[in-house]
Parts: C-alpha cells; sequence; structure tokens
C-alpha cells in the first residue's frame, strides 16, 4: 500500500487468474467453457453479434471533399477543334454554359479552367473561372478576349 497515495485505484489489489478453485478465477479463469473467446489470442473487434457493423452502416466519404467545386479543365486545342467542326461559333462568347450546353464538358461541373496546349487561329471571346499562364498569353497575343471570373 501506498502513502503517498491514497486513490482506491492504487490500492486495490490484481486479481490472479487461474490460481486455484477457492480463488473464485480458477480453473477457466473467468472465460466460461470452450467457444471462440474461450481461446487465447482472440479478438472479435466490431463484431455486433451479426448485426451489420457500424463501419459498414456508415456512408463511405473517403478523401472526397465535401466543399471542393468541380472544376472542369479544357485545352485551347480542344476549342479550336470544336470550332473548326463548328460545334463551337468563334462569334460567340465562350463559356462554361455554352460548353454544358454542347454537351463538351460535364452538367455536374461548376468551374472552368482553361490550359495552354494546343492554338486557337481565330480571334474568340472567352470567359471562364482561371486560365493557366500560358493559354492567358497564346489567347492575349491572338487577339482574343480574356474574362475571368472575380471569386
Amino acid at each position: 500500500m501506498s502513502t503517498l497515495n491514497s486513490l482506491e485505484q492504487v490500492k486495490r489489489k490484481k486479481i490472479r487468474v487461474g490460481r486455484g478453485i477457492g480463488s473464485g478465477k480458477g480453473k477457466t479463469s473467468g472465460r466460461g467453457v470452450k467457444g471462440q473467446k474461450s481461446r487465447s489470442g482472440v479478438a472479435i473487434k466490431s463484431f455486433e453479434g451479426g448485426q451489420m457493423p457500424l463501419y459498414r452502416r456508415l456512408p463511405k466519404r473517403g478523401f472526397n471533399s465535401i466543399k471542393k467545386a468541380n472544376v472542369e479543365k479544357i485545352n485551347l486545342g480542344k476549342i479550336q477543334y470544336f470550332i473548326k467542326k463548328k460545334s463551337i461559333n468563334s462569334k460567340e462568347k465562350i463559356n462554361l454554359e455554352l460548353l454544358k450546353k454542347l454537351n463538351i464538358l460535364n452538367k455536374k461541373s461548376s468551374k472552368l479552367k482553361i490550359l495552354g496546349s494546343g492554338e486557337v487561329e481565330e480571334k474568340i471571346i472567352i470567359e471562364a473561372d482561371f486560365f493557366s499562364k500560358s493559354a492567358k498569353d497564346k489567347l492575349e497575343k491572338n487577339g482574343s478576349i480574356v474574362q475571368i471570373f472575380k471569386k
């Protein structure tokens, strides 16, 4: 017994299991008779007796951020391809709504980024949320009008 600490958990005596029938924890050491739980080295983690476990009842979310905006990316080369194919009129303003309407971009996308791979031959009016540096430079050199949405 400690004289420094008089808390009950310090004073309590350790139960020694498997030390004779008179101890109350002898023979099977409080584990009952037979079965998985009576064996050594058995841990049934998160087992709920056949009920669907909690970790399987909850929805999977993983690393998909709930707040993340779906930013759709498109290259200048792709825009030129659609202009050549006559899907996009080069005189029209090119923006996210137009590209969604023409089924070029995903309907779920909420923002648009223009990337600089490829070239645009015509002068176009384009508005997007983001532009890569190379895309912006190419469009301005071409004489196109670039409009960036403010956040």
